[in-house]
């Protein structure tokens, strides 16, 4: 690994570092975040849904968001049960 795929990879560990404790902040104050991205997301979740691929679901959603796996799968089904899937 060069110096630059060191530094990336750093960056992108500090990024991740800071998006887990953003969320942590946003749920502690009961915050939610909405925009553009998300609802195009929730409607690819929903769709992923619809055909029964959870796991798929889940996976783009913290593609989408950076989600770690238990907050995407807890998001994901809220969704389901938003979407009265469940």
């Amino acid at each position: 690994m060069d110096d630059d795929d060191q530094r990336i990879l750093e960056l992108e560990t500090k990024v991740g570092e800071l998006d887990r404790k953003l969320d942590l902040v946003m749920r502690h104050l009961g915050l939610t975040y909405a925009d553009d991205t998300m609802s195009r997301t929730e409607a690819e979740v929903g769709v992923l849904l619809a055909k029964g691929d959870k796991i798929e679901a889940i996976k783009v959603y913290r593609d989408a968001t950076g989600a770690d796996l238990k907050a995407a799968k807890e998001a994901v089904e809220a969704l389901e049960r938003k979407l009265g899937m469940v």
